[in-house]
């Protein structure tokens, strides 16, 4: 989908700004597109399917394996789980794995559009640190800058 990274950085003007502000400015920029998302995907939705993701993500006890009983029982031949052990280069038994697929498939299930979501909340908050690009690479700079003598 999308890579938070140097080349990040560059597409938005941002590839001047001092190593050591990078990773906790990168950091930043997921923790935000993350809470946006959230929101939106949250809306319209019931408590109870609210509480189902809650527990998949969270890995209450027996909620990734009820979900995937219910709706991938052979989850470990899906082309998205397989692309999945591909990308991460992860055994397929992997329990981290499996919850991760759990989470991404619960996506897939009851907000199919989800991938348009997070595309459209990445290209509003884009536009939203282009827009302050200047005033970012000015406050990132000025706390690196060199000592005046």
């Amino acid at each position: 989908m999308f890579q938070l990274d140097d080349n990040f950085l560059k597409e938005l003007g941002l590839d001047q700004l001092p190593d050591e502000q990078k990773k906790p400015f990168l950091q930043h920029i997921y923790s935000e597109l993350e809470l946006r998302v959230g929101e939106r995907l949250s809306q319209g939705m019931s408590d109870a399917q609210l509480d189902e993701f809650a527990n998949i993500i969270d890995k209450a006890p027996g909620a990734v394996d009820e979900f995937l009983a219910k709706h991938a029982p052979n989850y470990q031949q899906e082309p998205m789980f397989q692309r999945l052990v591909q990308a991460t280069k992860a055994d397929p038994n992997n329990p981290g794995l499996k919850d991760e697929f759990a989470a991404t498939k619960w996506l897939e299930v009851n907000r199919p559009d989800y991938r348009d979501v997070v595309a459209a909340t990445m290209d509003e908050l884009k536009k939203e640190i282009i827009t302050n690009r200047e005033a970012i690479l000015g406050g990132m700079g000025a706390s690196s800058a060199p000592g005046q003598a």
